[in-house]
């Protein structure tokens, strides 16, 4: 059976209830985080199929959470989303190993696309 697990740490509280409503009514199972500090930890338990991440974030920006991910053996390969508003935000995810950058505001249909992809190559 397909791992249909999400990940979402954003510092934006408006921003994970959306994506949690989202997910959820397309019946996939969503644990969120909106402290940077403790999301490696609950990945690490969680093994999500699929994590959605905000690059700018305080104390650990989502670039380093990212290269930390991708050093881990347990969760390297693990489809990461990362998500901003900054210019150079798709260079910036894509040099710490994103597998795909969406560029805030984003449009629903695109990151509901862009995370079942995620569960297909998972």
């Amino acid at each position: 059976m397909m791992n249909k697990s999400v990940f979402i740490c954003d510092d934006d509280a408006g921003i994970t209830d959306m994506l949690t409503i989202v997910f959820e009514l397309a019946e996939v199972d969503v644990v969120v985080e909106n402290d940077s500090v403790r999301a490696y930890d609950v990945i690490k338990r969680m093994k999500p199929a699929v994590i959605v991440v905000d690059l700018w974030m305080p104390v650990v920006s989502g670039d380093l959470l990212i290269k930390k991910l991708r050093g881990d053996e347990e969760l390297r390969d693990t489809y990461i989303v990362c998500m901003s508003a900054s210019r150079d935000g798709r260079e910036v995810a894509t040099e710490a190993g994103a597998d795909i950058f969406v560029a805030k505001p984003f449009d629903l249909d695109e990151i509901i696309a862009v995370v079942e992809e995620g569960f297909v190559t998972s």
